[in-house]
């Protein structure tokens, strides 16, 4: 038999033992809680924050560590100079982002993701300069949104995109320049149902000092253009003409080295020019379409062994020579042209021998024969058809005069010599072309000054001049409203120069790279628009005309 005080103290013992491990879950459960307190973020350094704001001043970047229950945040004079990606996504219950006075100048992509109940975001007097298109992806419940005071000259196009809550957007303040860039925001300012305060454009020119809340789309002009390399022929020309015939588009080359007048058509499969047919002959320096009755004639003007009329015969699917050009009157062709005049069908040879005469010629149903002889011994290098106050008028251009004007004498039925352009010696050809009704002319120069001028209703002044180095060719070609003037050069890059209507003038456009140009032309397919340039010492280029819209 034990001792009778045995069991007592064995209960004594069992109370204690619970009572220490009572006492041990409780510490430990006490150690749990306060880890969890510890854990808790707490303000940052250089932060002060009460229940649900906190306010951050020369912070040197964006905390990670904020109490939940903070719903406001400002930054005030803090020493971070951009906003990265993903810099909140720690405060998801942010509704208010401030920052004043601070030095950003550049927020990224993304830069607010992770806050879907922010509604007001203010980013003023900082150093902005600089806005990814998505900084503000994911604010869909973004309610006002200010920018006011920075340094923004642009907005990304559609960098409001996804934010339909906005009812309010601030851009005082601003350097904004209402070009092409922002012509998206005019857009959206006419389709939105936020409101802006009144804004004014900085730049360019022509909006400075206007109300961005005043312009409308169709203030902007942002339709650029270039000829871009399209396709390469290997062979060298001495000039290009583009025809139409049998509803085809067709061009033709001259290749005095190769000996051949060569035509190309389109292919509407491969989308490119493809040889048709060939017209051999010597020292080809032109070949002119004329469609006549529905009928082909190609004018073939040779420096040797006579100039020669070829007509298309359908039937044999072939060009067939039908008629001689007087070897006496045309000894050293170099230009030919073709009009129409009262329904009748001529063409001129311009004759640049000492013993040769620029010659017009006229159709008679049969043939062609000699209508006309122009002024002879004056080594004409180039002759221009045009139309000057509704009557018919030839300008030839000549190395031993100045360019002389033709007036066609309706009772007569010839030319006569009506005046010349003064100031204008040693011009090599004459092109004309038209703007708005107005009638101009490009004189090419190979040393010296190409010109540009215009008829003032009794005779053509000087509007512009072109150094020209080199030059043989002074072209002007259209395409839509766009009209150019392309001044080819054997010495340096062909320049391309573009009118510009309220300055009256061209300015430059774009430089070509093409070897020894001498004729160009352009040519429009299936609503694209081709520029054809021969070269005299290098491969016959194709350019196609693109139209670049400059607000995307």
């Amino acid at each position: 038999m034990g001792h009778p005080g045995s069991s007592s103290s064995s209960a004594r013992r069992g109370w204690r033992g619970g009572w220490t491990l009572l006492v041990w879950v409780a510490a430990v459960i006490l150690v749990l809680a306060d880890g969890r307190r510890v854990r808790q973020p707490r303000c940052p350094v250089g932060c002060i924050c009460t229940k649900d704001n906190a306010l951050c001043e020369n912070v040197r970047s964006v905390p990670h560590t904020f109490p939940s229950d903070v719903v406001s945040l400002s930054f005030v004079k803090s020493g971070f100079s951009e906003i990265p990606g993903g810099s909140f996504v720690h405060t998801p219950a942010l509704q208010l982002l401030l920052f004043t006075a601070n030095s950003l100048d550049l927020i990224d992509e993304d830069a607010f993701l992770g806050l879907p109940h922010l509604e007001y975001l203010f980013i003023e007097n900082n150093k902005i300069a600089s806005i990814s298109p998505f900084a503000f992806r994911g604010l869909k419940a973004l309610i006002h949104l200010s920018l006011a005071y920075n340094n923004l000259e642009t907005l990304p196009k559609d960098v409001f995109k996804g934010m339909e809550a906005l009812t309010k957007v601030d851009l005082r303040g601003n350097n904004l320049i209402c070009d092409c860039k922002l012509k998206w925001l005019v857009e959206w300012m006419h389709h939105t149902n936020a409101t802006l305060d009144q804004i004014y454009c900085s730049g360019p020119p022509i909006h400075q000092g206007k109300k961005i809340n005043d312009l409308l789309p169709h203030s902007f002009d942002c339709i650029t253009t270039e000829f871009a390399s399209y396709q390469s022929l290997k062979f060298e020309s001495i000039s290009v003409e583009a025809f139409t015939f049998g509803k085809e588009q067709f061009v033709v080359f001259p290749q005095p080295f190769a000996g051949t007048c060569s035509f190309l058509e389109w292919d509407h499969v491969e989308m490119t020019f493809r040889p048709y047919d060939t017209i051999q002959s010597t020292s080809t320096v032109v070949c002119k379409p004329q469609v006549i009755d529905g009928h082909l004639f190609v004018i073939v003007a040779q420096l040797f062994g006579g100039s020669h009329i070829y007509k298309r015969d359908n039937s044999a699917n072939k060009f067939i020579k039908i008629q001689d050009i007087d070897i006496l009157k045309i000894r050293k062709p170099n230009d030919i042209e073709t009009f129409m005049i009262d329904g009748e069908s001529f063409f001129v040879i311009a004759d640049s021998s000492k013993a040769g005469s620029t010659t017009v010629y006229k159709w008679n149903g049969n043939g062609f024969y000699s209508h006309q002889s122009l002024h002879p011994w004056y080594r004409d290098t180039d002759v221009e058809y045009l139309e000057i106050s509704n009557k018919a008028h030839l300008i030839l251009s000549s190395s031993s005069q100045r360019p002389v004007v033709y007036q066609w004498n309706r009772g007569q039925k010839q030319f006569d010599r009506r005046t010349d352009i003064p100031d204008m010696e040693d011009v090599f050809s004459v092109k004309h072309f038209r703007v708005k009704g107005d009638l101009f002319l490009c004189l090419t120069r190979f040393i010296g000054d190409s010109k540009v001028m215009r008829w003032d209703g009794a005779m053509f002044k000087e509007v512009q001049t072109f150094p020209s180095r080199g030059s043989m060719v002074f072209q002007p070609v259209s395409v839509g409203k766009w009209q150019y003037a392309i001044l080819g050069s054997d010495y340096s890059l062909t320049q391309v120069y573009q009118w510009e209507g309220k300055r009256g003038q061209f300015v430059p456009a774009q430089e070509l790279n093409i070897q020894a140009p001498r004729g160009f032309s352009m040519v429009s397919i299936e609503d694209r628009a081709f520029l054809l340039a021969s070269s005299f010492k290098g491969k016959t280029q194709i350019y196609e005309h693109l139209m670049i819209d400059m607000s995307n």
